[in-house]
């Protein structure tokens, strides 16, 4: 079945037919995730990352703030 078959299908169904889908879709995708690659580069990074957080844990900023300071410079 190709995506837009899976349109066409979707268009049938009702509202709680579509979320009970994408629950079922986002269950099937969480299954997967063990099996996805990660590159040498983005573990790299993400050690870097962590080795900075580890040698500052106070520098930065709280997602709440972050999330303040977008939302106001629009």
């Amino acid at each position: 079945m190709t995506k837009d078959d899976l349109r066409g299908e979707m268009g049938k169904l009702s509202l709680s037919e579509k979320i009970l889908l994408v629950q079922d879709l986002w269950d099937s995708i969480a299954g997967d995730a063990l099996n996805v690659s990660v590159l040498e580069s983005q573990k790299a990074e993400l050690d870097k990352r962590i080795s900075s957080w580890d040698a500052s844990p106070g520098e930065g900023s709280e997602w709440p703030e972050v999330y303040r300071r977008v939302k106001s410079s629009k």
